[in-house]
Parts: structure tokens; C-alpha cells; sequence
């Protein structure tokens, strides 16, 4: 993320209007590796791969924001994987982390990992080590400290089912497990920090904060989420949650969130009420059926249709409710981008004389063709 994108993310969130309505989206494994044309193993595993399919997305489309940027990532292994997780690996699917404890009986077997040592976090680490310095010869620093979830992570470490139920039924072993992740999760992000000072953010992904009620909620999601976002003094706390996000959203300033991205099942308007507009909102178009398998027309009338009932678009980051799919094209990306500019300030659209929307421009697709040299991986 450059200097400019990060002033213009602060000020959404401190309520400044914007001439014209940012975008911005969360991308990484889902996404990238497929739309530059290269294969998952490839992509995790070869630093040249992996920096370029990053960079060729903030070239072809300068114009939005990427989140959190030039992200280091292993899909839903990189934290699991410090616990000891078995991480399979494909070359077309995600990565997936098998489950390391039967049941929660089995708690007292885990210690906390180190940040520094163990599964997949020293990658991370020295990925983004070896490659800041062309980051920073583009323009591009390194802003958030990135983690899945507290009940991200244990849904992993013990299955989602058995999880939900252990909060009902064995809340002592729970707490003890969130607690665990929780000061593990703390560890991390601090690390993030001290390795890397530029870093002035939080990013925060668990889509399990959807599946519960509003007990459970408060019970395990307000406390621990409060102490990983107070990890640092951070200029943005950043929770992405793509299931029902209308369960936290009472509770978001509580545990210092100012930013969240949440399912597209819900209105932006829903959101802004529930908050009292006090958090600023990154989405909230679908996803896969729209901006992946839509035209580009059906991308623009659904950007519109998204700020249709919305009198105050302070506080606004248009994008999908969720990460980018897999399988967006880029041109509906670009219709994505050229909708949102279309939008004033206070949301009427800027027609062209025919009384369209203006037209799209496509930037060229990156060709399919992997972008791998040999080389010694660091």
C-alpha cells in the first residue's frame, strides 16, 4: 500500500467526505494466483512469483485500494500450522490445515507456539523481509500486521462443529483454548510490528464470529477480540467478517475496530445503523455471483444498487461483501472502479451526455503464462 492509499483509508475512517467514493479490496490466494495464471504451489512457494502477481495487480488497477497489500500468506495454514496442524497442499484448491485435537478434552496437550520458530510464521517473516525492498522501490510499504482470528484459528485446531458446541457445553476448556490462541495471536502481530515499523495497522480475519448468537458473542468474541486489536497503538483496526456480521456489529468501537468488511447479505445501511455510523465499511456487492461470475453491467448496476438507499456515504470503502473470489476477470474489476467514480459526493451519478454511465476501459489481461525463473528461494 502506498503513502497516498493509507492517508485516504485514515481519512475514510475519520469521516472525511471524498469527492468521489474509494474502492478498495482484500486479495490474496483465492484470487491471485489463478488471475495471473500461475498455480497455488507455485505462487506460495516462489518468492518472484508470488511478488510479481502482486505487483501486477496494484499496476493494473492503480486506481484502487488492495488490502492489506502485498500480503504474505499461506491460505488458513499459516497460524494453524504454528500449532502443529498437518497442512495439505494442492496445486488448483486452497491449502488446508487438518484438525489437531479430537476434542477440547485434549486442550491441556497444546502450549502456546513461538512466533519466531514455529510452522509457517517464519516464512511469512522473511518473505516479506526479502522482497520489502522492491515493495518500497514501487512506493509500497508494509501497514498492517495480519492474522486470522481467535475462533478462526480454533475451529482449525478443533473442528467449527465442535467448537460451537464446546461453548455451550465445555465453556472452561473453550476459554481456555480462546485465551491460549488469544495471547499467541498478541505474540504474533507484536512481532509483525517490531520486524517490520511501518506497519501502523491491524488486520483481522473470522468469518466463525458469524456463526454464533449474541451470548457467545459477547462471551467469546468482545474480550479476546478487544485485547489482540490493543496488540499495538494502531491507526487502523481492521475486521474482516464475510459471514452474518450484524451479531458484532453492536460491539465493534467496543473492542477499537474502525473498519470492517462483512457479508453482502446485509445493506450497507443495515451496517451504518447498527454502528451509529461510528465505523467505516469496506464493501458490499456479492462476491462470487456478481463480481466474479456477472457481466461488467451487472457489476456497475450492483454498485449502484449498494449506495441506493445510503443519504450519508462518509465512511465508505466500496468493494464485495468478502475477499475477492477466485475467477473475477478484470474487466469486472474496471466496471467495478469506473461505477464507483461515476458516483459523487453525495451519491448522484455522473452521466455522460447519452446519459450513460461512462464507458469502461479494460486494461489488458496478464497473459497465462507463469512468470517463474529459477532461483534460489530465501
Amino acid at each position: 500500500m502506498n503513502e497516498q492509499q493509507w492517508n485516504t483509508l485514515l481519512d475514510v475512517i475519520h469521516g472525511k467526505r471524498m469527492s468521489t467514493l474509494p474502492t478498495g479490496f482484500i486479495i490474496d490466494c483465492p484470487w491471485l494466483p489463478g488471475w495471473y495464471g500461475v498455480n497455488m504451489l507455485d505462487y506460495f512457494s516462489n518468492n518472484e512469483c508470488w511478488f510479481t502477481a502482486n505487483k501486477k495487480a496494484i499496476e493494473t488497477f492503480p486506481d484502487t485500494i488492495f488490502l492489506p497489500g502485498f500480503w504474505a500468506e499461506y491460505g488458513m495454514c499459516t497460524e494453524p500450522s504454528a500449532f502443529g496442524a498437518k497442512c495439505r497442499w494442492h496445486t488448483t484448491n486452497m491449502p488446508h490445515a487438518e484438525k489437531v485435537l479430537k476434542d477440547l478434552t485434549e486442550v491441556e496437550l497444546l502450549s502456546k507456539p513461538d512466533v519466531r520458530t514455529d510452522g509457517l510464521l517464519p516464512f511469512v517473516i522473511y518473505r516479506l523481509r526479502n522482497t520489502r525492498p522492491q515493495m518500497e522501490a514501487l512506493g509500497h510499504h508494509i501497514k498492517f500486521a495480519v492474522a486470522r482470528g481467535a475462533l478462526n484459528i480454533a475451529s482449525f485446531l478443533v473442528g467449527a462443529t465442535e467448537l460451537m458446541m464446546a461453548m455451550m457445553t465445555n465453556p472452561n476448556r473453550c476459554h481456555k483454548l480462546m485465551q491460549m490462541i488469544t495471547d499467541f495471536l498478541m505474540d504474533w502481530i507484536s512481532y509483525q510490528k517490531e520486524q517490520f515499523p511501518s506497519i501502523e495497522g491491524i488486520m483481522l480475519l473470522d468469518d466463525i464470529i458469524g456463526f454464533i448468537g449474541d451470548q457467545q458473542c459477547r462471551e467469546y468474541v468482545v474480550p479476546y477480540c478487544t485485547k489482540i486489536f490493543a496488540s499495538f497503538d494502531s491507526k487502523v483496526n481492521f475486521l474482516h467478517n464475510d459471514a452474518n456480521g450484524l451479531v458484532s456489529a453492536p460491539y465493534l468501537t467496543q473492542m477499537g475496530i474502525n473498519l470492517i468488511n462483512y457479508s453482502f447479505e446485509h445493506s450497507l445501511q443495515e451496517l451504518r445503523e447498527k454502528t451509529n455510523n461510528q465505523v467505516a465499511i469496506l464493501g458490499n456487492i456479492p462476491p462470487r455471483d456478481v463480481l466474479a461470475a456477472g457481466t461488467p453491467q451487472d457489476v456497475q448496476q450492483a454498485v449502484k444498487q449498494s449506495v441506493a438507499d445510503l443519504d450519508d456515504r462518509s465512511r465508505l470503502i466500496l468493494s464485495c461483501g468478502g475477499g475477492m473470489p477466485q475467477g473475477v476477470p478484470t474487466e469486472n474489476i474496471q466496471a467495478f472502479i469506473t461505477a464507483a467514480e461515476s458516483l459523487g459526493q453525495v451519491g448522484h451519478e455522473l452521466r455522460s451526455d447519452s446519459g450513460q454511465l461512462p464507458s469502461i476501459v479494460v486494461a489488458e489481461e496478464p497473459d497465462s503464462s507463469p512468470r517463474i525463473r529459477k532461483q534460489k528461494i530465501t
